[in-house]
């Protein structure tokens, strides 16, 4: 079954395809993958009969250890996870198999949330507010921005990296191609962090500079701050974009990602309503109380914990340190777990 005849299966036959593949590749990454045959060891998880059983990893384990089946040979790339300098990052390595099944794991859930077959507006032009892949070759945000390049006639990243390695923008050259576009009429596409929009918005507000981006121009914002630069809500920022750059809220789109994954979810399909966050059907969500480690009632705060097929060498089950609220079948973000109290399994990582 392909990824994208996945997106149109009767949900009942999807889950019985979702829990078979899950019970299988658990199997396999219990024994190929070391670290995390101990882990299950140490859970006393010997088999799965329902996904939901899979041990998660936590996200540290891939600062302390590698999480991979692939041996050293083999490993051709490895992403990192984003943050300050001085934090120890968390390290996915893939070969060239494994980066195919990422990229066809994220084009389609891309262009069904970003693109929207349905919408009259085609092939907007692409400014992305990062590095490229090139640059920035550890990052997983910057290959997928790449990746998605091929959906648009017209591309630029605008992104750059300073001499300490931390990312910032160029704002002659961005605002540049923003005002070609407007000039043309050309609807824009804007892919960014968080940060990266902020520094954007906040230039445009301090010089009065307003822009009308034309109809069917959109933006999908991406990742926190991690102490870079003004910090502001998600709600505070998309009421930004719409007074400076004339994008509707209708057509801004959040995503949540993470290196440690290599599925993406989205928050709504432009332009419908903003929603919860929701995973491709070969991933699933779960919210996670810390104090019990069972799922969340509705509208309750948890830790989130993802189960993805697509990471096929790693681990597909990794509990993050993400607080989300419950929202039916998606969740609402809300933060990060500080010094979040390891419980259950997740207590057997320390003593590896």
């Amino acid at each position: 079954m392909t990824r994208t005849q996945a997106l149109s299966v009767p949900p009942m036959e999807l889950d019985a395809e979702f829990n078979r593949l899950a019970a299988a590749l658990f199997a396999l990454q219990r024994e190929a993958v070391p670290i995390y045959g101990k882990f299950c060891a140490k859970c006393h998880a010997a088999a799965a009969r329902d996904w939901r059983e899979i041990p998660a990893l936590p996200t540290a384990a891939f600062k302390e250890y590698d999480v991979t089946s692939l041996p050293p040979a083999e490993r051709t790339r490895v992403f990192h996870s984003s943050g300050t300098t001085r934090q120890r990052p968390s390290r996915h390595f893939h070969n060239d198999r494994s980066l195919e099944i990422y990229e066809d794991s994220l084009r389609p859930w891309f262009r069904r949330h970003f693109l929207n077959p349905q919408s009259a507006i085609r092939n907007p032009q692409l400014i992305i507010l990062t590095p490229s892949a090139a640059q920035a070759p550890q990052s997983s945000l910057a290959h997928m921005f790449d990746a998605v390049r091929t959906d648009f006639i017209s591309a630029i990243s605008t992104g750059q990296m300073d001499g300490e390695g931390d990312w910032t923008l160029d704002l002659g050259r961005t605002l540049a191609a923003l005002q070609e576009a407007q000039a043309a009429r050309q609807p824009v596409a804007l892919l960014g962090t968080a940060s990266s929009f902020v520094r954007m918005l906040d230039h445009c507000r301090e010089s009065k500079t307003r822009w009308r981006l034309p109809p069917g121009s959109r933006a999908l914002e991406t990742g926190g701050y991690k102490g870079r630069g003004r910090m502001v809500s998600k709600p505070e920022l998309r009421m930004m974009m719409e007074r400076w750059l004339g994008i509707p809220e209708s057509h801004i789109l959040a995503e949540y990602g993470m290196s440690e994954l290599s599925s993406q979810a989205y928050d709504r399909v432009l332009p419908e309503k903003a929603g919860g966050f929701r995973f491709p059907p070969w991933a699933r969500a779960r919210i996670i109380s810390p104090e019990t480690g069972r799922d969340t009632e509705e509208g309750e705060t948890g830790m989130v914990r993802v189960y993805d097929l697509a990471n096929v060498w790693s681990v597909l089950a990794v509990q993050t340190e993400d607080l989300a609220v419950r929202r039916e079948d998606g969740f609402e973000l809300t933060g990060r777990a500080s010094h979040a109290a390891a419980r259950g399994c997740s207590l057997q990582l320390q003593e590896l």
